[in-house]
């Protein structure tokens, strides 16, 4: 599946921990187990400091969630944070280049749901997935103040192409392999067409053979001679029964 585009929102104090750390590590809250096991290396952070409502660094994550208690950060509401990923910085401001979520809420297809005036409900909670196209407008933003715009916009463009090219590839690892023909074409010998006809269609089609074909009608006046000869013998063989001798013939 493609990368995620996550973001995490704690407070000053927690977001200075992790920069401490050289943005290395970073705890996510227990209450929110079900998206932590979806992060995974390769997905993209952009961080929310709440309290002062700005954005201020990016990362990419390089290793899967461990359970390890609740670490260096500091309790935030009632859950603790009690799983840890392992991460490297990308975009990290200054804290006087932070910039101000209210100047680009109202550009971001998440906040949508909401109305416009209460957009900061939106980001409540440690842990929210967004779409790309929100994700890559806040860090060009942000590679603006670091950079310079030219130098931004190149780079923004340049990641925008190796995302495109890394999902096209993905799409074509799970397109299904095409079988394999079994030889060229030409080499097939084609079969004969009472093997591709069904059988009833032979039965009705074919000639009948030698064996099959019927008896020849018997030539006329072959029948009429045979049955003639028999009441002459018999007649005969009555009157030899009798011991009449036939008339002798005339000199």
């Amino acid at each position: 599946m493609p990368h995620n585009f996550w973001m995490i929102n704690c407070n000053q104090p927690n977001f200075n921990v992790t920069r401490r750390l050289g943005f290395t590590s970073q705890g996510l809250k227990a209450e929110y187990r079900r998206k932590v096991q979806r992060v995974e290396p390769g997905d993209r952070i952009i961080y929310y400091v709440t309290g002062i409502r700005a954005f201020a660094a990016t990362a990419t994550v390089t290793k899967s969630y461990t359970e390890t208690g609740s670490g260096p950060w500091l309790p935030e509401g009632r859950a603790g944070w009690h799983y840890r990923i392992g991460i490297k910085p990308d975009v990290v401001l200054d804290e006087a280049q932070y910039i101000p979520a209210g100047l680009l809420a109202y550009r971001l297809e998440y906040i949508r749901k909401w109305p416009p005036e209460d957009w900061p409900l939106a980001f409540q909670g440690n842990l929210h997935l967004l779409s790309k196209g929100d994700f890559f407008m806040l860090e060009c933003e942000m590679l603006k103040l670091r950079d310079g715009r030219a130098k931004a916009l190149l780079e923004i463009e340049r990641r925008l192409d190796e995302e495109s090219e890394r999902q096209a590839a993905q799409r074509e690892r799970r397109r299904p392999a095409k079988p394999k023909a079994s030889g060229p074409a030409s080499e097939k010998e084609p079969k004969p067409d009472t093997e591709r006809r069904p059988a009833s269609a032979q039965r009705q089609g074919s000639a009948p053979s030698a064996a099959q074909s019927p008896p020849e009608a018997p030539a006329a006046g072959a029948g009429r001679s045979k049955r003639g000869a028999i009441p002459r013998r018999a007649a005969r063989n009555r009157r030899r029964r009798s011991g009449a001798n036939p008339a002798a013939p005339s000199t």
